[in-house]
């Protein structure tokens, strides 16, 4: 009986976020290059964090825009992963519904 390939669409994002970075590692030659490869993705993080960070007060989807940074900079930095991750403990505290207290 053949196996199927699994379907990319069901890939985790993690997966996905993984594969993207390898092909465009390997595209610019980054992966032959840590120091490069490091530099590149923190000024293109830090500059979408800051970017994320103006459009607080400018208007602009900055909920989105700064974890999309944060997860750019989460690929060389493990102080990036760890806000990642209390950010998502944090989001998941308060997207659990509440139980009713028992008397």
């Amino acid at each position: 009986m053949p196996v199927e390939a699994p379907d990319p669409r069901h890939h985790s994002f993690a997966v996905r976020k993984r594969a993207w970075q390898q092909r465009l590692n390997e595209k610019l030659g980054l992966d032959k290059m840590p120091v490069i490869r490091k530099l590149v993705y923190s000024v293109i993080g830090v500059t979408v964090v800051l970017i994320g960070i103006v459009m607080i007060v400018l208007p602009g989807p900055a909920i989105v825009v700064i974890p999309l940074g944060l997860a750019i900079l989460a690929s060389e930095y493990a102080w990036a992963r760890r806000v990642m991750r209390r950010g998502r403990v944090f989001v998941g505290r308060y997207r659990r519904p509440k139980r009713p207290r028992s008397a």
